[in-house]
């Protein structure tokens, strides 16, 4: 296992904000994390967040990986954080997601490696099985292609126990974390101001588009059989990374997906939650950094097979849909 310096994260080039164009023009907040150019490694990432979460999520481990040599995109998703949410008149779809996830990861010069947490990870197997050869490689962030409905209901419940917001920041810190009792520190409050936005009220609301959970997230069990079937066509190297205290993944998801796609390794994380990333950061970017290594080292090892053409009529790397 990777040993992480204490320090790497503070030396590494400092990200830069950035909007990208999504599905349709909608405009996405993004950061991209700068690796020095003394070490710039090969492959590039995108980080994809999770339902409810933003770009922010990955900033330690984003600064981490910069620092070893692999540059990092990052984006909120639409209707997330400070991404532009849809027209009044335009329910959210998870095509549309998709679509934002093509579109961004085609415009790269190479085929990056996706790490999705959650519905981050979800999209980026239909993104992979519309578009074959458009990721080198994916990492899956504590989420299988069907996963548990208590779990999916709890974290539903927790977004949405608060609907007029909260009285102050430090409501907001009670109460996440009364529900991540876990989690040894609280978030800070410029961390908070990364999830809550300040109405007009003084009451602050968390920085997605209510509408997302109605239109996307509540009836969402429905499309488990078309991400199993997408999940069954990827061919890419996939290495799905678990918490042993998910509410989302459980053994027997797990089994299923390895099912589907059995050229995929799996590491579990006893003592972390469904928010991996977040409950062991180190552990997490070690084994993640650990993964990019031994593809570096194949594809060295390997040379690339010849670009083909994709299912969508367009070059599998580098090209925009």
């Amino acid at each position: 296992m990777v040993t992480l310096s204490s320090n790497a994260e503070s030396t590494a080039t400092a990200s830069e904000s950035l909007r990208l164009s999504g599905e349709g023009g909608l405009q996405l907040a993004a950061s991209r994390y700068l690796a020095p150019a003394a070490l710039q490694a090969s492959p590039a990432l995108i980080y994809t967040h999770g339902f409810g979460q933003t770009r922010h999520a990955w900033a330690r481990t984003g600064a981490i990986l910069a620092h070893a040599g692999y540059a990092g995109l990052a984006y909120d998703a639409r209707g997330h954080g400070d991404s532009q949410r849809n027209a009044a008149d335009v329910p959210y779809t998870g095509e549309q997601f998709a679509d934002d996830l093509i579109i961004v990861a085609g415009d790269q010069a190479q085929a990056p490696v996706l790490i999705g947490a959650s519905m981050g990870g979800l999209f980026g197997l239909i993104a992979e099985a519309r578009w074959p050869g458009l990721f080198q490689a994916m990492v899956l962030v504590d989420i299988t292609p069907r996963w548990e409905a208590a779990g999916l209901q709890r974290i539903l419940g927790f977004m949405t126990a608060f609907p007029q917001g909260f009285d102050s920041l430090e409501h907001a810190s009670d109460t996440i974390a009364a529900y991540l009792p876990h989690r040894r520190s609280r978030k800070s409050p410029e961390e908070l101001r990364e999830l809550l936005r300040c109405g007009e009220d003084g009451r602050w609301r968390w920085h997605w588009d209510p509408r997302l959970i109605d239109e996307l997230a509540r009836d969402s069990a429905q499309h488990q059989n078309g991400i199993a079937e997408a999940a069954r066509k990827v061919r890419c190297p996939l290495l799905l990374i678990s918490g042993g205290r998910s509410d989302l993944v459980s053994a027997e998801t797990v089994e299923e997906f390895r099912t589907l796609a059995p050229h995929a390794r799996h590491v579990h994380l006893p003592q972390a939650t469904h928010m991996v990333a977040g409950d062991d950061n180190d552990t997490f970017t070690a084994t993640v950094l650990e993964y990019l290594a031994e593809l570096r080292s194949d594809s060295i090892a390997t040379p690339p097979d010849p670009i083909e053409t994709s299912a969508l009529g367009g070059t599998a790397t580098g090209a925009s849909p």
